[in-house]
């Protein structure tokens, strides 16, 4: 066996000791090693290929030797088994010309990671440099090579459904016939629950959900197959499963693979590709944009006026010195932003609160921003300015969504938009409802502003409702939809990795209902519904300090304590815990504000009653939802 046996090993420590357990274990097998024998454990990274030169120096002579071993099992020797748990790391320290070619080449006959159906997937590709993914690749890579074998490994189990990962299974499908999965689940970043709804915990200490996979090649061409069981409940639950049970083909269920994703998990892969005919947003809403990046948003972006006012004051000065500007407000020079320069413009300009904006910046916060290419490194000013007249609407949602459990990414607005307004860590787009013609139109007049919606989709909906049909209505219709939960959790996994597509029913009834329900949860999202009229929650406390201090929430008293003294009463659970995007709204807004005086309390009481509407319209949504998706109308 020895011979045909290696092990690679990167640290000093782990590479001793494995040496020392096999001379004991060969030993009490009665067998001992000889003097011209080694077990081929060789002190290595795998996924480094240059070799160490020999050097005249005490000790680096054994190290080039072992380094010139290592090499030739990881260029040369035909491995038939791979087994290992390679290490998890997103921002890998593994990047170099071979891991390059490795992952974005193909490489006898394994097919690129960074390609699907022949196409580059055209996205940002991060997630495909975590070391555990170039493991697998080399070992893809050897398998393939060697013309059969096996590959056995316990890994994040992100590759089984993260989109960008498309590439990397549709190229793992090409190389192994049976590919096997065993998703041990755990993934914190999803917030994974039990299908009842008990505890789901990890089996080590990591937020990452953990997936042990077997994947087998043949001899023989033959059609791939991907089969996959999954184990929730707690680790102690996990750790005895495992002990307990062998590998065993029936617990496992054949995966329908499916194009463009090639999903691996069973979850994902139901049939639902008429989902792909539907049309997406940015088909419908054909000019849109990212939200503003300002590259200083503490700086440039207050919760009032007199406070950036008084900044700008301050930074415009040029009797204090520029080193003085950097220290007090954490400035620092872009490739396109210089403090010096800055400071003279803003020093030379007339009225500087002629540049003071709203913007629209979390969910339910406006606040107000210093709008200039001076203090603005990504303003988007060209398109924005269709949002600098009053009336205009956007809708606000990302194209991708990483890291996910449930998909509530979208919101409305009357303002210009910041990047991550919805999605925290996700870039989001603004969709205008109306755009000035050649997008620099200054006069905001009716007939100088023009619908953003593609006009054949105005012709197609005319045409089969026989009726007059408004870009409000079309955009009010979408916003509903996209509330919808049910909608929300079925295309979940779609909805993840790009733009979501929207059904339109053949009912013109229905399709004026649903656009009914979504002006509804417009006006409430701006704060401008009369259903606020009648709010359920009160602002209660004693003395004079309503400075939010620790927000908490008693769910037995259904009250948000924003100081020992100050509190807001008949906050429900389900609203307190609502979330947009990656934000939960109520407990955000006040934590964003700490140590600031609550000086309005009815906007909260504004935004509590918000949600407690759009719970119910949700559920109002929900009710006609499944009539939409009955009979759609086909655009093809």
């Amino acid at each position: 066996i020895l011979k045909n046996y290696y092990a690679l090993e990167l640290m000093m420590a782990p590479y001793a000791i494995g040496h020392m357990k096999i001379s004991f274990l060969l030993d009490a097998l009665g067998c001992p090693l000889r003097n011209d024998e080694r077990f081929q454990l060789y002190l290595t990274n795998t996924l480094e290929m240059e070799e160490i030169n020999q050097i005249n120096i005490p000790g680096i002579g054994s190290l080039s030797e072992e380094s010139r071993l290592a090499g030739r099992v990881k260029k040369q020797e035909p491995i038939l088994v791979i087994m290992g748990n390679p290490p998890y790391s997103g921002i890998s320290s593994n990047k170099n010309e071979w891991t390059e070619k490795l992952l974005k080449e193909d490489l006898d006959g394994a097919q690129s990671y960074y390609k699907v159906d022949g196409q580059p997937l055209g996205e940002k590709k991060l997630w495909l440099q975590d070391d555990y993914v170039k493991f697998l690749r080399f070992a893809q890579w050897k398998v393939q090579k060697a013309g059969k074998g096996i590959v056995a490994m316990i890994t994040n189990h992100g590759y089984l459904d993260n989109p960008t990962f498309r590439g990397m299974r549709q190229s793992l499908l090409k190389t192994f016939d049976k590919i096997f999965i065993l998703d041990l689940h755990g993934n914190s970043q999803k917030k994974e629950t039990a299908p009842d709804g008990g505890k789901d915990e990890n089996v080590f200490d990591i937020r990452q959900g953990v997936a042990i996979s077997l994947f087998v090649k043949n001899t023989k061409e033959r059609n791939s197959e991907v089969f996959y069981f999954d184990i929730f409940g707690k680790r102690q639950e996990k750790y005895e499963w495992l002990i307990s049970n062998r590998f065993n083909d029936n617990n496992y269920k054949n995966v329908k693979i499916q194009k463009p994703n090639y999903f691996f998990n069973q979850h994902t892969s139901i049939d639902i590709s008429y989902y792909q005919k539907w049309l997406s947003i940015d088909h419908i809403i054909p000019n849109y944009v990212t939200g503003i990046v300002t590259a200083r948003d503490k700086f440039v972006i207050g919760f009032s006026k007199q406070e950036i006012t008084e900044k700008m004051k301050i930074f415009g000065d040029l009797s204090l010195p520029d080193e003085f500007i950097k220290l007090t407000y954490e400035l620092n020079d872009t490739r396109g932003w210089k403090l010096s320069k800055a400071r003279k413009l803003i020093n030379e300009t007339d009225n500087i609160n002629s540049y003071m904006k709203e913007i629209f910046y979390r969910p339910f916060d406006t606040r107000f921003i210093i709008y200039t290419p001076v203090m603005v490194d990504w303003g988007r000013f060209d398109f924005m300015n269709s949002m600098l007249r009053e009336p205009n609407l956007a809708i606000i949602l990302p194209k991708r969504v990483e890291h996910i459990g449930k998909w509530q990414n979208v919101f409305i607005t009357d303002n210009i938009s910041e990047h991550v307004a919805v999605s925290l860590k996700t870039t989001d787009y603004h969709f205008p409802l109306y755009i000035f013609q050649n997008n620099v139109q200054l006069d905001w007049t009716r007939s100088s502003k023009e619908t953003n919606i593609r006009t054949s989709i105005y012709s197609l909906l005319e045409d089969k409702f026989n009726s007059i049909i408004s870009g409000e209505l079309i955009f009010q219709y979408i916003y509903a939809i996209l509330h919808s939960v049910l909608y929300r959790e079925k295309y979940v996994n779609f909805l993840r990795m790009d733009f979501p597509r929207i059904p339109f029913p053949s009912d013109y009834e229905l399709f004026l209902e649903m656009g009914k329900l979504g002006s509804q949860l417009v006006d409430l999202h701006l704060l401008k519904s009369t259903l606020l009229d009648h709010p359920t929650v009160k602002y209660q406390g004693c003395g004079d300090d309503h400075t939010i201090s620790k927000p908490e929430y008693s769910s037995s008293e259904k009250r948000v304590f924003i100081n020992p003294s100050h509190f807001f009463e008949g906050v429900e659970p389900e609203v307190w815990e609502y979330q947009i995007g990656g934000y939960q709204v109520m407990n955000k807004y006040l934590k964003d504000r700490k140590g600031r005086k609550m000086d309005d309390p009815r906007h909260y009481i504004h935004i509590a009653t918000a949600l407690q509407k759009t719970i119910e319209i949700q559920e109002e949504i929900d009710a006609i939802y499944p009539e939409v998706e009955k009979d759609v109308i086909d655009f093809s």
